[in-house]
């Protein structure tokens, strides 16, 4: 009986290692390969599938997201003789698990040496500063190639992205002296046309002020002329309206002779011719005072008159 026994407890294992070889799920986004006997039969998808047990196997199991490959940094020489290390990113999906398992032996290897080799024949044909300029026509032309050279391998690159490009340490160097060169250029450049700007500004301003205290000046001195002339005017006609006799007009110009002579630097001055006349004037007015009491002052071309007594 043990015999029965261990051979029944054998097939239970051999059936349920069976069933277990016989039913394959996949994940989705997943395939899977399945090989008889060393050669390809078909392409088990995502889901429950079915496999004939112990001749039937799984050769290779493929994610079909889109997957993202970092690449270390490689050298490139560029058309100028400079070493530039470049850091790249793809972004590939396959598309055809067949093709993707027997096509190429490595499909993520064929992918790094091809974009190695591609970069460096798009990078030798430009300088540096086109280099660092032109990422995106360099993406596009990677991406090209690489779409069109993994085709056949079962594969699709979506994108291709230039991470970092580094030149050498002396390049970087010169490169920071001439940014910080430039600017201080445009620094100076700005702080010169501030301060022309500000003279400009000055300028205008004085300018306004002086046309504006010119422009007062002449409107006060046209207000002082007007007044004086008014003052004239006004005493012209008092004076004509107060109809005044030579003796006045005589005593008024002995006043004016003091003010005449003063300041210090009056050495000469020219007395009016008509002085004289007042002076005759004012002759005449005093001929006919007698400080003694009434005596009698002789009066030039005239009969001699006695004075009135003083009370």
């Amino acid at each position: 009986m043990e015999p029965i026994i261990i051979v029944l407890i054998i097939l239970v294992v051999l059936v349920f290692i069976a069933l277990i070889k016989t039913i394959q799920v996949i994940p989705q986004a997943s395939a899977a390969i399945v090989e008889r006997f060393g050669r390809y039969t078909r392409t088990l998808n995502a889901g429950l599938n079915i496999v004939v047990p112990f001749i039937d196997t799984i050769r290779n199991r493929i994610d079909l997201r889109e997957q993202v490959v970092p690449f270390p940094p490689q050298p490139v020489i560029t058309q100028d003789n400079l070493v530039v290390n470049i850091d790249t990113v793809i972004y590939y999906q396959v598309t055809d698990a067949r093709a993707a398992t027997y096509e190429v032996a490595s499909y993520i290897q064929a992918i790094e040496q091809l974009t190695v080799t591609t970069l460096r024949n798009i990078i030798g044909g430009m300088d540096l500063e086109r280099t660092l300029t032109s990422r995106e026509e360099i993406n596009a032309a990677l991406r090209g190639v690489l779409d069109e050279a993994t085709g056949k391998w079962g594969i699709r690159v979506n994108r291709v992205e230039l991470k970092a490009i580094e030149p050498p340490t002396s390049i970087q160097d010169s490169m920071e002296k001439q940014m910080r060169a430039d600017r201080d250029k445009r620094a100076a450049i700005l702080q010169a046309e501030g301060v022309r700007q500000s003279e400009i500004l000055t300028a205008e301003g004085q300018k306004q002020s002086a046309i504006l205290r010119a422009e007062g000046e002449a409107k006060a001195a046209a207000l002082r002329a007007e007044g004086e002339a008014q003052a004239i005017r006004v005493v012209f006609e008092s004076i004509h309206a107060g109809d005044p006799d030579q003796k006045l007009l005589s005593y008024q110009y002995l006043q004016m002779l003091p003010k005449i002579a003063e300041g210090d630097a009056n050495k000469l001055w020219i007395v009016p011719s008509e002085i004289g006349d007042a002076l005759k004037g004012l002759g005449g007015a005093l001929g006919n005072f007698n400080p003694a009491g009434g005596a009698n002052i002789p009066k030039p071309g005239g009969p001699e008159r006695q004075a009135p007594p003083i009370d």
